[in-house]
């Protein structure tokens, strides 16, 4: 059980795989005010950056489950280098279904609502780790622009139009699951142009030092037509944010 290669080579360099920054994960932390010693859970927790600065600045502890054995490694060094590895822990397996032994003070996924099928069943698994006023945090896409035909639809990495809501939808579609949005922070384009771009770079290394691999010409491919479809469709089309949820 792991990811498949493409996406560890795309995203070797990151960090944090979704297009918010640094400042922008740390901004989110700071507007949450947790307290000293609060338990998260993060599902799809890719290379554990949330957790282990989160760590660092607020005192929280947590776990993170991610199905990439190259991400989790990644997560547990970083714990390391951060002085937080007494605080959090990695668990590699898949997040889908997992639900935490004990209530957590904070349950999140932020970015592979896959993982439960989507939003409507992410929250749901989210909410049986949660304690009682606990915080649910969403990271989902939503349509800035009103994709303006069934490419645009495409190249956002949907199916259809209807995969993705605009962002006064979303926020109203966590409404009608029961939940207050309590608070948010919203990808901007540098985040966006940062996600990306920086995906491109570590293609082109990876190819240059793996030309016979058998992913080789696939990536080639992806490398040769990613920045003109991010620039031409997603970058002004996607959204993206993290939402800060609260049973009503």
């Amino acid at each position: 059980m792991d990811l498949p290669r493409v996406f560890t080579i795309r995203e070797s360099s990151h960090r944090i795989h979704n297009p918010f920054t640094d400042d922008q994960l740390a901004a989110l932390g700071r507007a949450l005010r947790l307290p000293q010693g609060a338990r998260l859970l993060d599902l799809a927790s890719g290379s554990g950056e949330l957790l282990c600065t989160w760590a660092r600045d607020h005192g929280v502890t947590g776990t993170g489950v991610d199905i990439s054995t190259v991400f989790v490694e990644g997560a547990r060094a970083r714990a390391v280098e951060l002085g937080v590895a007494d605080r959090v822990d990695f668990v590699h397996g898949d997040a889908a279904g997992h639900v935490s032994a004990e209530p957590v003070d904070v349950a999140a996924c932020l970015g592979a609502t896959w993982i439960g099928g989507g939003l409507t069943g992410t929250v749901e698994l989210l909410r049986r780790s949660l304690r009682p006023g606990g915080l649910l945090l969403v990271g989902e896409p939503y349509w800035r622009l009103k994709p303006r035909d069934q490419a645009t639809v495409e190249a956002c990495y949907a199916t259809n139009e209807s995969d993705f809501l605009p962002l006064p939808g979303l926020v109203e579609r966590f409404g009608e699951l029961g939940y207050d949005v309590v608070e948010m922070v919203l990808a901007n384009q540098d985040g966006w142009d940062r996600y990306r771009a920086a995906q491109w770079l570590n293609i082109r290394r990876w190819l240059d030092a793996h030309p016979d691999d058998e992913l080789a010409p696939q990536m080639r491919e992806e490398l040769t037509t990613a920045p003109a479809r991010y620039a031409r469709y997603e970058r002004d089309h996607l959204g993206w944010g993290v939402f800060a949820l609260m049973a009503r």
